[in-house]
């Protein structure tokens, strides 16, 4: 009987040599951690559709951020819920606005931490599509007024990046083009650039509440079957002067992922979507997976696909995990 030449177990062995061979790492600061602010005072609700997950009022941001910055995680991304809604989102560029306010109350308590907003207009209008609506279709360029005046009034708060996600056409380079004017060259541009009509939105789409009143919004995200678009996509954003492009979502979207980091040199961004988050948390409180692992796992895929960052609800916990060893 012959035995193999070669044993690739011999690297398998041992903990630390598994270490030494390590292929992809995974640590606190590859995490992007996403918080929804809202309106009130002392407020830190849990949100149902999201275990674990809180609306926080902005006198509450600022013991949050100063635990996400001791876990060694790097930045935030602000999600708003407005006080009141209209058929434009203008409560999105109003300078005393909950996400405003956010902005400079964490700049305040934990200047370190990088701070980026979504900018999108689901959460601030009636109608919960990300814009103006002409005839019951989105009003590309009008929005994009809109995202401009937006924008600016984050970055006048304070925030390192800006983050559009209704995947307008030309949104990137109108932003870049405002910001640079009003002197905001410093602000860097994290791009929704693939972001996919997904199913796996909708535990976020009840946390912000954002669920359109009518219609999809499959005219503006992206067809779930399409690779080769996405590719465009991402194109044009980087031309266009995109610091950072991400794919939304990740788990099911991995070889996108790959196919942008194959392609492009800028940093990768993946977005550990709500959908994604819930899925885990419900099987782990059926007991039917070791949830600690398997978000790992998780997050590991995303890493090893391509991402250098991750905007997850689990940085928290995976931040905690990773420092324990």
């Amino acid at each position: 009987m012959a035995f193999p030449d070669t044993r690739p177990r011999r690297l398998r062995r041992t903990p630390a040599l598994r270490r030494l061979v390590r292929e992809t790492t995974l640590s606190p600061d590859n995490f992007i951690f996403p918080l929804f602010v809202c309106p009130g005072t002392g407020v830190r609700r849990e949100i149902s559709s999201l275990p674990g997950q809180f609306h926080f009022s902005v006198d509450a941001l600022a013991r949050e951020a100063e635990e996400i910055a001791k876990l060694g995680i790097p930045g935030v991304i602000l999600f708003g819920l407005p006080s009141k809604k209209d058929e434009v989102g203008s409560e999105a560029w109003h300078q005393e606005g909950v996400v405003q306010k956010a902005i400079r109350a964490l700049k305040k308590a934990v200047p370190e931490l990088t701070v980026a907003v979504d900018a999108c207009f689901c959460e601030y209008t009636t109608h919960g599509h990300c814009g103006v609506m002409t005839d019951g279709q989105l009003d590309n360029d009008a929005t994009l007024e809109n995202l401009g005046r937006a924008a600016l009034s984050y970055a006048r708060a304070g925030a390192d990046i800006i983050a559009p996600s209704g995947m307008l056409d030309g949104f990137v380079g109108f932003l870049r083009e405002g910001l640079d004017e009003d002197n905001f060259d410093h602000v860097a541009i994290l791009a929704y650039a693939a972001k996919y009509a997904s199913a796996y939105y909708g535990p976020f789409r009840a946390a912000a509440d954002s669920t359109p009143a009518f219609g999809d919004r499959h005219g503006y995200q992206m067809d779930p079957a399409n690779v080769r678009e996405a590719m465009r996509e991402v194109a044009l954003d980087v031309e266009e002067g995109a610091d950072i492009v991400m794919v939304k979502p990740a788990l099911a979207y991995l070889d996108v992922i790959s196919e942008v980091r194959n392609e492009f040199d800028l940093p990768i961004a993946a977005y550990n979507v709500s959908g994604e988050y819930a899925m885990l948390k419900a099987a782990a409180e059926k007991g039917w997976i070791d949830h600690d692992r398997t978000m790992l796992e998780t997050l590991l895929s995303m890493r090893r696909a391509g991402a250098d960052m991750i905007l997850t609800y689990h940085a928290k916990e995976a931040a905690r995990l990773l420092r324990a060893g």
